[in-house]
Formats: structure tokens, C-alpha cells, sequence
């Protein structure tokens, strides 16, 4: 008998990928968390029914979500990252020597303990010794922080359940008091291709500019994500994400990755116009 996991992108679109079998599923105090085997992409991270990433193609969204700010500035040296239970926004950020504390605010603990077992390919930065686990409430940690880091990254699930307070004006306002006077903040920005993720990137991006005068928005190709289109938004109380590449300093480097380069990187903030004009009704 054939199994298929499906998720529903949109009332009338659902993506299904062929199960060969279920390696978890429990619920913890948030969410239902499951683990699921495939042939074309390898063990895959569900919450509350939704993929979080894929073996096969997570690297695309923790290459993007990480090297755009680093390129950008290379002497940050405290970041906080919010949410990243999986650990693969640690691992690309354990590629850096200059960094000196990797403050990571994860909910739910559960999260981290699966992917430790069954996602090892990115748990893996975990295993970093600058790396501070911090198992609290993301706003509830950021409201307490002022300018103490150069870099936050809110890798968040999307804006319901445990991750909708990380969607707020109050969360980013929080973020951006929490950063030193060069700080730059990423967040992932959802996708601009259907009605009600499109809703959630505006409400996002609205919020967002209120509290950062430089806002800049990327894009990167995910396949397993609603419509393979998604956004990560750049704030920064200095730096523009392009202006300010240090293109030769980090290609100097030598880091490895799969996906992201410094020509990507300034190829990504030009985006369709119909998220220009998207985006453009909300600022």
C-alpha cells in the first residue's frame, strides 16, 4: 500500500510526497511533531502538519537565512537566533570564527531532542561549543535585551500557533532595541504567491518597516515550501544588503556552500513586480 504525506498549500492546491514510513509522531506541549522518511527527500520535519524542512533541500533556506547578513557585516560577533530547533541556522553560522556566542531561543524543547535523533545533517550545529540552547518564549526573551547583539535571525515557523507572537509589532520593536546601533535582523518573510500566505508576508512587512527605516526583501527558491517562492526580509538600523557587500572579503573566506553566492546575493533583492507592488502598498 502506498502512503503519501500531503500538506495543503492553498484551499485548492496540496503538495504530496510518497512516505516510505513514519520514524515519529507525538505531540509535545505545542505542537504535533512528526518525522517522516521519503525516498526524494530524505527525513522531513513536520509541525502541526506542516513541512519545516527536508533533508534534500534545507539547505537552501539556512544557507540564505545566514550568509546574506554575514556577507554584509563581517564583524558581527553576538548573535541571537529565534526559534531554529533543527539547528541548521547554527551550523552555517559555526562556519564563521569571528563569531564569539550563538544565543538560540527555541520554544519547544521537544523539537531540538527529535532532531537530534532523527535530523542530524543540521542538530549538528548544535554541537558548536559558542552555541547557548536557551529553551523560553522568543518575545517574552527579546523584550528583556537592549543593544546587545549584532545580528538576530528569526527563524520562526509560520505566524500561528507557538510562532504568531513572533509576527507582531511588538516582537520587532523588541528586536530592534535588543540591537547594537549596526544591528541587522532577518527574519523569514513567508511566501507572496498564495492569498492567505501573501496575507501573512504583508501583515509581516507592515510591521516590520515601522520599526527599521532600512528594510530590504529577498527571495530564494525552496521546493518543498508553498509555491517553491519565498521571502526572507533584511532590517538594518545601518547596512544595505547591497551597498554594503563585502563581496571579495567573504569569497576570501572559502566557505562552503550549496546554494548561496555573493552574485546570488544581490541577484535576490530584485524581485518580481508584483511583489514590489505588494510590498510597496504596505510601506
Amino acid at each position: 500500500m502506498d502512503l503519501w504525506f500531503s500538506e495543503f498549500h492553498s484551499k485548492t492546491v496540496k503538495l504530496s510526497i510518497k512516505v516510505e514510513t513514519q520514524l515519529y509522531n507525538e505531540s509535545s506541549n505545542y505542537q504535533d511533531i512528526a518525522v517522516l522518511k521519503t525516498k526524494e527527500f530524505g527525513n522531513i520535519l513536520t509541525l502541526d502538519g506542516v513541512i519545516m524542512l527536508t533533508e534534500r533541500d534545507e539547505f537552501i533556506y539556512h544557507e540564505m537565512i545566514t550568509h546574506i547578513p554575514m556577507a554584509v557585516n563581517q564583524n558581527i560577533k553576538k548573535v541571537l537566533v529565534i526559534g531554529a530547533g533543527d539547528g541548521g541556522v547554527a551550523r552555517e553560522l559555526s562556519k564563521y570564527k569571528t563569531i564569539e556566542s550563538i544565543d538560540i531561543v527555541e520554544i519547544d524543547e521537544q523539537v531540538v531532542k527529535v532532531c537530534k535523533e532523527f535530523l542530524p545533517q543540521t542538530a549538528i550545529g548544535f554541537e558548536d561549543e559558542r552555541v547557548n540552547l536557551i529553551f523560553k518564549d522568543g518575545l517574552k526573551f527579546v523584550r528583556k535585551k537592549d543593544n546587545e547583539y549584532d545580528l538576530i535571525i528569526v527563524d520562526s515557523t509560520d505566524p500561528s500557533g507557538p510562532g504568531e507572537v513572533l509576527f507582531t509589532k511588538e516582537f520587532y520593536g523588541n528586536c530592534y532595541k535588543a540591537l547594537k546601533d549596526d544591528g541587522i535582523m532577518i527574519n523569514q518573510h513567508e511566501s507572496p504567491f498564495y492569498k492567505e500566505d501573501a496575507k501573512a508576508m504583508n501583515f509581516a512587512h507592515k510591521r516590520i518597516v515601522q520599526s527599521f527605516k532600512m528594510s530590504r526583501v529577498y527571495q530564494a527558491h525552496i521546493p518543498t515550501y508553498p509555491s517553491g517562492h519565498w521571502l526572507f526580509g533584511f532590517s538594518s538600523k545601518k547596512y544595505h544588503p547591497i551597498r554594503d557587500l563585502k563581496a571579495k572579503e567573504w569569497n576570501d573566506l572559502k566557505i562552503k556552500t550549496n546554494y548561496y553566492n555573493t552574485n546570488l546575493h544581490v541577484g535576490s533583492f530584485y524581485l518580481p513586480t508584483y511583489v514590489e507592488e505588494m510590498l510597496k502598498d504596505n510601506e
